[in-house]
């Protein structure tokens, strides 16, 4: 472990939250987190960079395009194009199940063992690096990272851009709560925007991208943990599947949890999101609004006839007040947040398939040209221009 540059890749090390942190510290390393592991360390950290993956941070993708040493904590992260090169770095890997050492990267060292067990045993061992510039170059870049994701948090949507939602519930999330994501744009979403504190829990479909789980998970959380805030971020299609039957379960039950408060937000933008950006990222597609169109419905009128807390919030100003009244609601609550489905979520880093793409659609014409070239545009100039509130 004396190479110059170390990262580290967290995903299944929940119950080694000291030993990763000091492992870290002692080589100069950044920490990196599969989705799983959101909970694993604080993103408060400098050195923390945030998630892996295509729905992962820059910081995150360029740690692992460096680095020359990767020390693998309890994952099965599996897409190996966002790890380093094979013969860039060397590995060291760290999991309780033998099966899954080596299989996403070709490790030298494989340690057979619980994740804080092991690091533990393994401390001893490591020198601490006195050479901190790989260190500081890190946390430069997620500072840099954090007033980006702000900047493109704060650009004007029409009507409400769905980052901000998420960025301003991040320093209101109650200590110790349980978070659960859906899948599609809301992973996104609360992969990168939402700052994980000590002793919160975070979850969702990570290894299947399973549409429907985020309100189930919630409900969960509130039987075993009965007192502690429960928070769902679900899109409208996976609402629509399941999501609205699931509160009829939290209205007959909700009154038996010492504490009732359970959140269901729901990004109401009309469209499965994420697939429609997959068509146009991956295959050139426009928009096919026959599938990707969905109904309207009111999810905040629909909680209210079952005797819950419905919000609904139309503009961005409206975002603040509702997460607060939310919070400090005395029964579980359906805020309806009315989003902007042409923000695109970027990937950390755009290949040249993926702009191919892109440019294929606009010139095929999509039925949401104008909204998503304005918003990518806005989105990709963030971190250089002025934010601008007006439409």
């Amino acid at each position: 472990m004396n190479n110059k540059v170390l990262s580290c890749l967290i995903a299944g090390a929940l119950g080694a939250t000291d030993e990763v942190i000091e492992v870290a510290e002692l080589l100069g390393a950044g920490i990196s987190k599969a989705l799983l592991g959101k909970a694993c360390v604080p993103d408060e950290l400098p050195f923390v960079t945030g998630s892996i993956g295509l729905l992962g941070t820059k910081p995150s993708y360029d740690m692992m395009m460096e680095c020359d040493t990767l020390l693998m904590v309890g994952t099965s992260f599996p897409y190996s194009e966002f790890l380093p090169k094979e013969d860039q770095a060397r590995g060291v890997q760290i999991d309780i199940d033998g099966r899954m050492l080596g299989i996403r990267f070709p490790t030298e060292i494989n340690l057979v063992g619980d994740s804080a067990e092991t690091l533990r045993a393994l401390i001893p061992y490591l020198q601490r690096k006195t050479d901190r510039s790989w260190r500081n170059k890190i946390e430069k870049d997620v500072a840099d990272w954090w007033k980006l994701l702000e900047s493109r948090a704060m650009q004007a949507a029409n009507p409400i851009n769905p980052q901000r939602i998420f960025w301003e519930l991040s320093p209101k999330l109650p200590d110790n709560c349980i978070l659960a994501a859906d899948s599609g744009t809301v992973a996104h979403w609360f992969a990168r925007d939402l700052k994980i504190r000590r002793g919160m829990m975070a979850s969702l479909s990570g290894n299947l991208a399973t549409m429907g789980p985020g309100v189930p998970y919630v409900i969960a959380a509130k039987f075993a943990f009965p007192d502690r805030v429960a928070i769902a971020m679900v899109g409208d299609g996976a609402m629509q599947m399941n999501g609205i039957n699931c509160l009829i379960t939290i209205s007959k039950y909700w009154k038996e949890w010492s504490d009732p408060r359970l959140i269901v937000m729901v990004l109401n933008n009309h469209d499965l999101n994420m697939v429609t950006w997959e068509q146009r990222a991956f295959e050139g597609d426009p928009k096919f609004e026959g599938s990707q169109n969905l109904p309207d419905f009111s999810y905040a009128g629909y909680a209210e006839s079952l005797g819950l807390k419905g919000i609904k919030v139309n503009l961005p100003e409206e975002i603040g007040t509702a997460w607060d009244e939310a919070l400090n609601a005395d029964r579980p609550v359906v805020l309806d947040v009315l989003s902007d489905p042409d923000v695109p979520p970027l990937p950390p880093h755009i290949s040249l398939d993926q702009a191919k793409a892109y440019a294929a659609v606009l010139l095929k014409g999509d039925p949401n040209e104008r909204g998503i070239i304005r918003q990518t545009f806005r989105q990709v100039l963030a971190g250089i221009l002025p934010n601008d509130d007006s439409e």
